[in-house]
């Protein structure tokens, strides 16, 4: 999950992509043409679970300005998975 998040501070969407698992991955993220960009202020992991060894699930919050306004913030339950020794996100939750 933190390196997903740092991915998004970066604008990597080539590491997002590679991350996302393939059944639910989108084509493209549009990360490039976000205008106003983003500003990404922090990352709280507030829970993780393993469920069984290769699935897992983490809530976050994700603090986040756009452009001038005031900053928001983005709580998610995420879901993993994880094939041949790598995590993959799969979906998430937004509450």
């Amino acid at each position: 999950m933190r390196s997903r998040y740092s991915a998004y501070v970066l604008g990597l969407e080539h590491y997002l992509l590679a991350t996302w698992h393939r059944d639910t991955r989108p084509p493209s993220l549009g990360l490039s043409t976000q205008s106003p960009a983003p500003t990404w202020l922090g990352l709280s992991v507030k829970r993780h679970e393993n469920p069984t060894p290769d699935t897992a699930i983490v809530e976050f919050v994700a603090r986040l300005r756009i452009g001038g306004g005031k900053a928001e913030r983005m709580h998610e339950v995420s879901r993993f998975v994880r094939e041949d020794g790598r995590w993959f996100y799969v979906d998430g939750e937004l509450s």
